[in-house]
């Protein structure tokens, strides 16, 4: 009797929580997958680097989206643009990333 009492309460708890909301300037109910601009300034240049945070059933949130880090992994010192990606598959994974390019 107590597990099934548990696990209601953990459907219960992980149903509360709603979708998982993840920046993005389109939202898309069962499907999101949008790339959009954040800082179109300066040239783009010829480096890219990538930096993500993932989310599962919005209850567990991971990763390091900042612009420091997209810059460290496509090696780049000037940044001449900032994007992002998010995707969202059903509120239950969603992904955050920060795409950085310079030189």
């Amino acid at each position: 009797m107590r597990i099934r009492v548990l696990i209601l309460a953990v459907c219960a708890a992980a149903f509360s929580t709603g979708c998982i909301s993840v920046y993005t300037p389109a939202i898309g109910i069962l499907y999101t997958e949008v790339t959009g601009p954040v800082d179109a300034g300066g040239s783009v240049g010829s480096k890219e680097g990538r930096a993500c945070a993932q989310s599962i059933l919005g209850l567990v949130a991971t990763g390091d989206a900042s612009i420091k880090a997209a810059a460290q992994d496509g090696g780049i010192s000037n940044i001449g643009s900032v994007d992002h990606y998010t995707r969202n598959i059903l509120g239950i994974l969603g992904e955050f990333c920060t795409i950085v390019r310079g030189s």
